[in-house]
């Protein structure tokens, strides 16, 4: 260790002229900038590197019964770095080879050894060793921010074949080690329309990217994520990519304007109710007393009237359906399985399955997990989703996947078809109020479906392929009451 600017050097020789020796050189040349001590034996040598407080080691090659490289191979077992120059009675090509390979930082010859060449050994040893330790400290500290890190990190190479991951990005990817590496960048994204300008900005003169994209997990739960992706090494063509999860963010920001879409709607809503319901009452009123009232006798005069009560109603149906779809409503919260919910609502459309020919594919993890829930409301939800699903299939060749897995605290469910699938026009207007591609719908169902999983603080979401199918994936966050 240094002190007083002065470094301190252990000799290990069982000569004491050439300790002697060492330290005159060393003074004539270099005075009071070493402190030299000295050991005799292997086993004093043992003590002395014990207390681990010297800059440097000189080790004689022969110490009686073990040699110089015994001292190095205990270095090791140690697990104690140090500089170490080794003495040899003569040049050995093979002592020589031995002793680097054991650890030493370099060797002299005892006889050829000068104060200039004694020197200039120990100040290059020094200066290579402590550069060595600087690049290992700086390597760990890089290493500790690649394991530790929240963010993913993924390098790749020029063929973008994965070569390196954190386990952040194992984690949060939900692959194994092994099962990544042997997998290409473009695999990761959930829309293959923007794998190619990802590559292609990632490969161009620039080289940098840093955007937005969206994610599949191996299980298929999709990932909003930040990007910032560069070529880290050109020589050997790697690509690092920082890759920052930010769905929890998106959901928030996406149940913020929901529910602020829903207040919006709620007041337009309750607007339209005051407005038409008044006239309405008078329609209907007026409908009723000309039913009661003798009128000139006409075979179209009765069918009118009905017609007339008829929509009537079915006005106000179509504005309490409204009122219900947006507001906000009294939830009976209590604890009950995931799992548990899936299996009523599959029961309740049953006949609707049978009737379509549909088959029903179901893997629920175990153990189930329970959420709070008010269970009439969940089961609305979910039946809506279901029995979407089961009209956009065909008779007789649907097939209905209902899948459930735990993560992060949150139950998820899938709930799939193999139906007619979504445009993505129509995709971007699913859950809006009144927006329907049926024929005889309201088109306020999935809207209902959503408001009811944002108020047990779910999460919805949907992705569609025309002619293939719709997927929806729902979470719920898991009660431990």
């Amino acid at each position: 260790m240094i002190t007083n600017g002065k470094q301190h050097i252990l000799m290990i020789d069982d000569d004491e002229d050439d300790f002697f020796l060492v330290n005159a050189l060393l003074q004539d040349i270099s005075p009071d900038q070493y402190v030299l001590q000295w050991v005799s034996s292997y086993k004093e040598a043992l003590l002395a590197i014990e207390t681990r407080t010297h800059d440097l080691y000189l080790v004689d090659y022969r110490l009686g019964a073990h040699t110089g490289i015994d001292v190095l191979h205990h270095f090791r077992n140690l697990g104690y770095k140090a500089p170490v120059i080794l003495f040899t009675g003569k040049g050995d090509y093979k002592i020589d080879k031995e002793a680097m390979q054991a650890g030493a930082s370099d060797y002299l010859v005892k006889s050829e050894i000068t104060a200039a060449l004694l020197e200039r050994a120990i100040r290059y040893t020094l200066d290579k060793f402590n550069h060595l330790l600087a690049i290992e400290k700086s390597e760990k500290r890089y290493f500790s921010i690649f394991e530790k890190s929240n963010d993913l990190i993924i390098l790749a190479d020029c063929e973008h074949r994965i070569v390196a991951a954190n386990p952040a990005a194992l984690r949060v990817l939900k692959y194994e080690e092994g099962e990544l590496y042997s997998s290409r960048l473009h695999s990761l994204f959930a829309d293959e329309g923007e794998i190619k300008g990802f590559l292609d900005q990632l490969c161009s003169d620039d080289g940098v990217v840093q955007r937005e994209y969206i994610f599949r997990s191996k299980n298929g739960q999709q990932l909003d994520v930040m990007i910032n992706a560069s070529l880290l090494d050109e020589k050997k063509q790697l690509y690092l990519c920082i890759i920052q999860d930010i769905t929890a963010r998106k959901r928030k920001e996406r149940e913020k304007q929901q529910q602020e879409k829903f207040a919006i709607t709620g007041r337009i809503a309750r607007l339209v109710a005051h407005e038409v319901r008044n006239p309405l009452t008078n329609i209907l009123l007026a409908v009723s007393q000309l039913k009661t009232e003798p009128i000139a006798e006409s075979e179209d005069t009765q069918l009118y009237l009905d017609i007339m009560e008829r929509n009537c109603h079915r006005i106000n149906q179509l504005i309490t359906e409204l009122l219900q779809s947006t507001r906000m409503s009294e939830l009976n919260m209590l604890p009950i399985g995931l799992n548990l919910l899936l299996e009523k609502a599959l029961q309740l459309a049953a006949d609707r399955l049978q009737l379509n020919n549909i088959t029903v594919e179901k893997s629920l993890c175990q153990p189930d997990h329970r959420i709070l829930a008010d269970e009439d409301k969940i089961l609305i939800a979910l039946l809506n989703i279901v029995i979407n699903g089961i009209e956009a299939m065909k008779n007789g060749e649907g097939r209905l996947g209902i899948q459930s897995w735990e993560d992060n605290d949150r139950m998820f469910i899938r709930i799939s078809d193999n139906g007619s699938g979504i445009s993505e026009q129509n995709l971007a207007k699913l859950f809006e109020p009144f927006f329907t591609s049926k024929t005889k719908g309201t088109g306020l169902g999935l809207t209902a479906t959503q408001n009811i999983i944002l108020q047990h603080q779910g999460t919805i979401s949907v992705d569609s392929t025309l002619g293939e199918g719709t997927r929806f994936v729902i979470s719920f966050p898991i009660h431990h009451g």
